[in-house]
């Protein structure tokens, strides 16, 4: 066994084999003839070695090819048994014998008997052939074989060390390991969820169908190491002592293991691909070391599938199959898109770029404990700058919402027992002192600053409509920041005109009407930035039309808030005490405000 845990075998990729050797042609000059040990053809020939003295075993260390014309072999039948027994002892890859100066019409039985019975190729060269004309045939194409897997390993460096220069992701270390070995590749965690793969050009079904039970009947002997009976070249990913996943490689790429004789060990890979997977996992664990601070593996690749969703970047089909090898189902689920954000977009005393990618950081691993203590299965992770996206795949449709309430009491827990949700009311919530859980409180109480708001779309029954139930989750979200409520959960039916309006603010006829209604308004105002009529115009509206009320809303004495009044009647060209004309105003005026929310 090698340093690695791959058997001497894996030297049979770089030698050829007796098979290929008789195929030579100064081996065909002599018209070999293959008389015992057929099973043992595929052995690879390490060197080839001319002797012509019985005692030749112990000059030999294995995987030689013998050549002799029997001039100094024993005369008897328990010498020559012996020395067949020798040199399958030592492990040479077959004995070749040139027949006409010591064996006329062929070799001995007991030659031939021996050589079967020990599983050794044994061939008779019935026609004269210069041996040096062998040798240097069969050297050569060592030394050729040699050099190619010498370049083949340069290779394998130079693009693993490129791909750590430019902090590769995950899937291109994969893709790349794949690609160089033609073969399968697969990424897992210690779990045994598939973390990512390439299937190099075979069936990606067949291959994560079932991993987890598969993959742990996968177990090689060393860090790195090849489990003959599966297939399978495995090394761990890992560093500073700290393991945290797998890469398997499947060779051969077919999945059929190479057949041995049963006394002989499995060839393993050749050594290329140890050293191919072993810097791949070097790779992949040096990526992750230097993104140590940002999100996990498994976070990334919930983060590209959701983005897969909402961008219609991947088909839904490779979603459904990345994701259930991940662990998560979402083929014949009920999916309900979910979305957390923060109500305010700075929260007090956080200011700056890393300050808000810490606190979206933070939110999202909120969100993903509390899948976990709700027991709900999704995929989760940031979407954007703002807001942390869950798809969740339920069983049941009629669960829907015993899972969304669910999901909100867990992520109420989850917060304050971060201290993370102690702004929300603007202090430390009270506690039980029996169940350590958060007393009741007015679910309709005003959010503080430190408050998320949890907004779901409409449940859908499959993965190709689960973009409309994110988007709109989404943008119920954004609404919902204009609502003072706390609501546990926004629906559609919460958002009101206010989050009507702001869903449908990127509508052009929506700004149109805008700038039907309100835009003499804004260029009045425009040109004249100290009076402000649209102020006067809002106070008038949202206090039901009641000048009195309204003079005092804007800070006005009343005759100069009726001038006002008169001011915007002429300029806008409606009556102000029209309850048509001002409806429509105010629904004008709850638009730009709207428009003008990000």
């Amino acid at each position: 066994m090698s340093r690695s845990g791959v058997t001497e075998g894996s030297v049979s990729a770089v030698f050829p084999t007796v098979r290929e050797v008789l195929a030579l042609d100064p081996v065909r000059h002599g018209a070999p003839r293959v008389v015992a040990g057929d099973a043992g053809l595929d052995r690879p020939v390490r060197w080839v070695h001319v002797a012509e003295v019985p005692d030749i075993a112990t000059l030999l260390g294995g995987g030689e090819l013998v050549l002799t014309t029997g001039i100094g072999l024993p005369g008897d039948d328990a010498g020559l048994r012996a020395f067949i027994g020798d040199l399958a002892d030592v492990g040479v890859s077959g004995l070749v014998v040139e027949l006409g100066r010591r064996y006329v019409s062929g070799v001995p039985r007991v030659m031939v008997a021996a050589a079967e019975r020990r599983g050794l190729p044994l061939v008779e060269l019935r026609r004269a052939t210069p041996f040096v004309r062998i040798t240097e045939a069969v050297h050569a194409l060592i030394v050729d074989a040699q050099l190619t897997e010498l370049r083949a390993t340069e290779e394998i460096h130079q693009r693993f060390n490129d791909l750590s220069v430019e902090g590769a992701d995950a899937a291109e270390v994969i893709r790349q390991a794949a690609e160089l070995s033609g073969c399968p590749v697969v990424l897992e965690n210690l779990s045994r969820q598939v973390l990512g793969y390439d299937p190099a050009g075979e069936s990606a079904e067949l291959l994560l169908d079932g991993w987890e039970q598969h993959s742990r009947r996968i177990r090689p002997a060393g860090r790195t190491a090849y489990d003959p009976d599966s297939g399978w070249l495995v090394t761990v990913v890992g560093a500073r002592g700290q393991d945290w996943g797998r890469l398997l490689l499947r060779w051969p790429a077919s999945g059929d293991v190479p057949s041995a004789q049963p006394s002989e060990p499995i060839a393993g890979p050749p050594t290329r691909l140890t050293i191919l997977i072993e810097r791949a996992a070097s790779t992949l664990a040096l990526g992750r070391l230097i993104r140590r601070d940002a999100e996990g593996l498994e976070r990334q690749i919930h983060r590209t599938l959701l983005t897969a969703l909402l961008d219609h970047s991947r088909p839904v089909d490779e979603v459904a199959l990345r994701a259930k090898a991940l662990g998560v189902v979402l083929d014949r689920r009920h999916l309900v898109g979910v979305m957390v954000r923060h109500r305010a977009e700075d929260p007090v005393g956080e200011s700056g770029p890393a300050a808000a990618q810490a606190r979206l950081r933070d939110l999202s691993e909120a969100v993903g404990q509390t899948l976990r203590e709700a027991k709900l299965t999704g995929l989760t992770s940031a979407v954007d700058d703002n807001s942390v996206g869950v798809l969740l795949a339920l069983t049941d449709p009629a669960a829907e919402d015993r899972a969304l309430s669910a999901f909100a009491s867990a992520l109420r827990r989850v917060r304050l027992d971060s201290g993370a949700g102690r702004a929300t009311s603007g202090g430390d919530a009270p506690r039980s002192a029996a169940t350590a859980e958060p007393l009741a409180v007015d679910p309709h109480r005003v959010a503080g600053p430190g408050a998320v708001i949890v907004a779901a779309g409409s449940g859908v029954g499959s993965l190709r409509e689960a973009r409309r139930s994110l988007v709109e989750a989404r943008q119920i979200a954004e609404a919902a920041r204009q609502d003072r409520r706390d609501l546990p959960i926004f629906r559609l039916p919460h958002v009101g005109l206010a989050g009507l309006l702001h869903l449908l603010r990127d509508e052009p006829r929506l700004q149109t009407f805008v700038e039907r209604e309100l835009g003499a308004l804004l260029e009045y105002d425009g040109r004249h930035p100290r009076e402000q009529l649209l102020d006067t115009l809002r106070a008038y509206l949202e206090q039901g039309r009641n000048k009195t009320a309204g003079a005092a809303a804007a800070h006005l004495s009343r005759p100069a808030f009726y001038e006002r009044l008169a001011r915007i009647a002429r300029i806008l060209d409606v009556d102000l005490d029209s309850v048509e004309a001002t409806l429509s105003l105010h629904v004008a005026l709850l638009a730009l405000k709207a428009v003008r929310t990000p």
